[in-house]
């Protein structure tokens, strides 16, 4: 790592901006934790650090809007600094990190505590979201004004769907009163019933009960008109369908104040990757029908998606080595989220600006941060990566606590190079080990 002073010039790069779509062969200088200079011709500081780029690209780094952190109450399965330093791994600069802890971020003096703590352990930027309801119950509203003075960035119950439509009617109507923007997981547990996997052909093959699209839809279509009614800032945190798409399609289309995202694995793998019971592909949402995977690669590609989300969520050994329908929801993504995602590229469904837009600059602009510019006066929170390396992934290789991937032993290209979080390089690959 390195932690001198000293300004940092790249050059011989690819320089990629999700934010103008530019894209060119250049150089950037950073200087006090900002981009001082970026562009075809820069010059060096004479006492400037070099690093030679090698063609390399080099972009903002990642934004992961939904990463579930074992502390407090859970180190065992992922603390603070290693997520931090699986996240530098991976490109990922800036973690919005899920109030599913415990105890519960529903109290501004907890939300204090994890910032004080990632500020002291992490090395990347890790920024709270506070739950949306006293102890993720659903029946009573969180104090958001409070909580989000305290540093909460969003409000959400987690994995938790709040069910309770005037629970979540009076949360919206608050959230506007504040600017504040409400993160929902959209479940109906009613609908998901006992259900395991996508529901289907697939899942009566393998005898397990199914959860049906409308699980989700119908969630999703009553938030909807809530934000209709109420006018709060809305952002359904992770969808998976292609009904989806045409709510969130229709919803932006009308002008309401909404946007959605994706998790990388319902973008990169579906139902059939199960197999034949393998735990590490149980999501929430479960892994879909391939007709839905395209649907959704569509919807990112044409913006109605507007990010895609790592859904990191460590489970330990106990809790996944089960039988299918007992074992825990979840997968760790941090690592794996750019890697699966230039998939996409490499399929010639995105561009690569496009893709790195969804990952950087689009959650940058929800959640009102500065991030996600390749621009002179944004903070230098960067990544460089060759996005055609190849490498097959060893789960006993991951930076995370949990190894619960589901691209262990995958065939994947793309390595990030050099992470750099405020001006400080926090991962490097040609020097790590």
């Amino acid at each position: 790592m390195i932690t001198t002073n000293r300004p940092i010039l790249f050059k011989n790069a690819r320089l990629i901006d999700p934010d103008s779509g530019r894209e060119e062969r250049g150089g950037l200088l950073v200087r006090d934790g900002i981009i001082a200079d970026v562009g075809p011709q820069v010059a060096a500081a004479a006492d400037a650090e070099i690093i030679d780029c090698g063609g390399q690209v080099l972009a903002p780094g990642l934004i992961d809007m939904r990463a579930f952190i074992g502390e407090p109450g859970a180190a065992h399965r992922e603390t603070l600094k290693s997520a931090g330093e699986a996240a530098a791994a991976g490109g990922v600069t800036t973690i919005v990190s899920m109030p599913d802890t415990n105890p519960v971020l529903d109290d501004p003096a907890i939300i204090d505590f994890v910032m004080r703590r990632a500020r002291d352990t992490s090395i990347v930027n890790i920024r709270p979201a506070a739950a949306l309801t006293k102890g993720l119950k659903g029946e009573e509203m969180a104090e958001i004004g409070l909580l989000q003075d305290a540093g909460a960035i969003a409000f959400t119950d987690g994995a938790r769907s709040v069910t309770n439509a005037q629970v979540m009617r009076r949360a919206l109507t608050y959230a506007r009163d504040f600017d504040a923007l409400i993160v929902h997981h959209v479940e109906d547990p009613d609908l998901v019933g006992q259900g395991v996997m996508n529901e289907g052909e697939f899942a009566a093959r393998l005898g397990l009960p199914g959860i049906p699209r409308e699980a989700e839809t119908v969630m999703l279509e009553r938030d909807i008109r809530l934000v209709r009614l109420t006018g709060g800032r809305y952002h359904a945190a992770m969808i998976s369908c292609g009904d989806s798409a045409e709510i969130v399609r229709a919803a932006k289309a009308s002008g309401l104040p909404v946007t959605c995202g994706v998790s990388i694995s319902n973008l990169a793998l579906n139902e059939n990757d199960i197999g034949h019971y393998r735990t590490f592909f149980k999501l929430s949402p479960p892994l879909r029908h391939e007709d839905d995977r395209q649907a959704v690669i569509d919807a990112l590609a044409n913006g109605t998606i507007d990010v895609i989300v790592s859904d990191h969520n460590p489970q330990d050994v106990e809790t996944k080595r089960l039988p299918f329908a007992e074992a825990e929801d979840g997968a760790v993504g941090l690592e794996t989220l750019l890697s699966a995602a230039l998939r996409l590229v490499q399929a010639e469904r995105i561009s690569l600006p496009k893709l790195l837009r969804a990952m950087s600059t689009r959650p940058a602009e929800i959640l009102g941060l500065p991030g996600g510019r390749l621009q002179r006066g944004a903070p230098a929170d960067l990544i460089l990566f060759d996005p055609e390396t190849p490498y097959v992934l060893d789960k006993r290789q991951l930076r995370s606590l949990s190894k619960n991937t589901p691209f262990d032993e995958a065939r994947l290209e793309g390595q990030v190079t050099v992470t750099m979080v405020a001006g400080r390089i926090v991962f490097d690959r040609r020097t790590a080990s």
